[in-house]
């Protein structure tokens, strides 16, 4: 009904992005084919139930996600519990005006760079790296916009289980896994790396189990949590 008889502002922004949702996947390949009309009903209703979040690129990719698994109807009310915090931390931040949750988990991210990778965190702070230039998509879209759909799916069955922090450590994991040769590269060739790393750093069974390995501390956890966005030091690209 809120497709039917609603009209949204964003609309043609939605249109715009559909095809560029997952668009090698069969599902959604087809131009105004089921798989690109499920998309539009559930991002077009959750921009007329939420009008103050609206639409915003990045959200395709979480009610994409859902959709291979679920009807419409599901994968709304799915994308709403996650956007409000039924269950975990409410994911709306990451796409409110300023985009303040993206800002506030970049500046935890690169905290928790220098304490779990130092030696590579002062590397990036030499050659003026911070997470904005490669994480942002990962919290946005929790990993589903660029990474290997059997990795994506690997990580979105922690992520519903236990929430945002399994992506903190699989970002972390994979700069762990690279650290060798992150390390050695000057800021151009560093920022193509961070937006493509290697095959074998995809596989799930290696990385996933790095993921775990690696221990968030509560004590920075929750002073981060607590920080002023106007404190944060990081840029949003």
């Amino acid at each position: 009904q809120l497709v039917i008889y609603e009209t949204s502002a964003s609309e043609l922004d939605i249109i715009r992005d559909i095809s560029r949702t997952f668009p090698t996947h069969v599902f959604f390949q087809q131009r105004h084919g089921p798989g690109q009309r499920s998309l539009y009903n559930v991002l077009k209703a959750y921009s007329v139930f939420d009008r103050a979040v609206g639409y915003v690129q990045g959200m395709g990719f979480l009610a994409g996600l859902l959709l291979l698994y679920m009807s419409e109807e599901d994968a709304f009310w799915l994308l709403v519990a996650l956007l409000k915090g039924a269950v975990h931390a409410p994911m709306e931040g990451l796409y409110q005006v300023g985009l303040p949750l993206v800002q506030q988990y970049l500046f935890q991210f690169e905290h928790l760079v220098r304490e779990h990778l130092p030696k590579l965190g002062e590397h990036f702070s030499r050659e003026m790296i911070n997470p904005s230039m490669y994480a942002s998509q990962w919290f946005i879209t929790v990993f589903s916009y660029s990474f290997p759909f059997p990795l994506a799916l690997r990580i979105w069955d922690v992520f519903l289980f236990e929430g945002v922090k399994i992506v903190f450590k699989v970002g972390l994991a994979l700069l762990k896994y690279c650290h060798d040769d992150l390390i050695n590269l000057s800021f151009e060739k560093l920022i193509h790396a961070l937006r493509n790393f290697p095959e074998d750093a995809m596989n799930p069974d290696i990385l996933l189990p790095m993921a775990y390995s690696i221990k968030v501390p509560e004590l920075l956890w929750n002073v981060c949590n607590v920080l002023e966005l106007s404190d944060l030091e990081s840029p949003v690209d």
